[in-house]
């Protein structure tokens, strides 16, 4: 292997390493019931910015480094490797522009309710997240509301949206 086609192949890993990582970090950083830190939430933002830009030039420049590494070469197996480095920068760069949080707080549509006298799965000392419009009034155990977040309700005859 020629020093040019291994600088282009460092070239491809750092590439990918930069879009790995700037789109891994945030997810790491970023989880809920774990504690968090301003300077951690600052990098876990700046980078979740910066990777939809990043991640698109990571791609761009990960086909020109492939289109290079192909040419020269008529070996099967660096092909396939610089093919599935590229693939793995192209999920990162469809990654960078998603909320995965939307999918792991999606609302609860079709609450079930009970009226408070059956509701025997709610102690005494658990926290109720309440709601009380015209004379109409529900309350939400929030210890059932921490997978969701976000509850989808009526309550006297007006749509709400119940989250903590």
């Amino acid at each position: 292997m020629t020093g040019s086609r291994r600088g282009l192949w460092a070239a491809l890993v750092a590439v990918l390493i930069v879009c790995l990582g700037i789109v891994a970090v945030p997810v790491f950083l970023i989880r809920p019931f774990s504690p968090q830190t301003p300077s951690t939430m600052s990098l876990a933002f700046t980078l979740r910015q910066w990777s939809p830009i990043v991640t698109l030039a990571g791609l761009a420049a990960g086909i020109f480094l492939l289109v290079r590494l192909w040419r020269p070469s008529g070996r099967i197996l660096p092909r396939i490797g610089g093919v599935a480095a590229v693939g793995v920068i192209a999920l990162m760069a469809w990654a960078a522009r998603q909320n995965h949080f939307e999918w792991m707080f999606a609302p609860l549509p079709g609450a079930g309710f009970v009226r408070a006298a059956e509701a025997n799965f709610v102690e005494p000392e658990d926290v109720v997240l309440t709601v009380a419009i015209k004379g109409d009034a529900v309350a939400f155990p929030v210890r059932q509301l921490a997978y969701h977040h976000v509850v989808e309700d009526s309550v006297g005859g007006v749509p709400i949206v119940a989250t903590y």
